[in-house]
């Protein structure tokens, strides 16, 4: 009964697992290079993690239960991670909620609109990817991708989630 206490939630590491595979996808350096070619900065790497996340925080979300619960806790650790990083960037600890409530708007408000976006066509998405990620530019290799994760995504079953698997394509 008392070891009960110290072993870790199946969830906790589940979730961890998510997050990780979302971190390691937003980082890979294609999407830093030409076709998609998003800034190498703290902002454009809060794009690309917004993509990423976005898209498999959608698909839990439409999934039986547990998805969901398991969309809200990827939030939170996704979350805690932006809290981090603004403090390793030096925002002060006054600072900081007023940032993360910035970027909390940010995070939602772009995942709405490239699913919406999404749901009228590639052209669309890509106006919309190369006016949040990239501030002017071709969208249309990071529409071609986010269409290609979203079917990775949206094949997957739960099963695969629960293993703590995220099978996104390659950039």
């Amino acid at each position: 009964m008392i070891f009960g206490l110290f072993r870790r939630n199946s969830q906790e590491e589940t979730v961890a697992r998510l997050h990780k595979a979302v971190v390691a996808q937003s980082r890979l350096p294609a999407f830093f290079l030409p076709p998609y070619g998003v800034a190498d900065t703290f902002e454009g790497r809060f794009e690309i993690l917004t993509l990423n996340a976005g898209l498999l925080l959608r698909r839990l979300s439409l999934l039986p239960e547990p998805g969901p619960e398991l969309a809200q806790a990827l939030s939170n650790a996704i979350f805690s991670l932006f809290d981090d990083a603004l403090r390793e960037i030096g925002i002060s600890d006054v600072g900081v909620p007023k940032k993360m409530k910035k970027l909390a708007g940010a995070f939602m408000g772009r995942g709405n609109a490239y699913s919406n976006a999404s749901t009228e066509g590639e052209e669309e998405l890509a106006r919309a990817l190369a006016r949040n990620v990239l501030g002017s530019g071709d969208g249309g290799p990071l529409a071609a991708y986010y269409m290609r994760a979203k079917a990775s995504l949206d094949e997957t079953p739960l099963e695969t989630f629960l293993r703590g698997e995220a099978p996104f394509p390659q950039p």
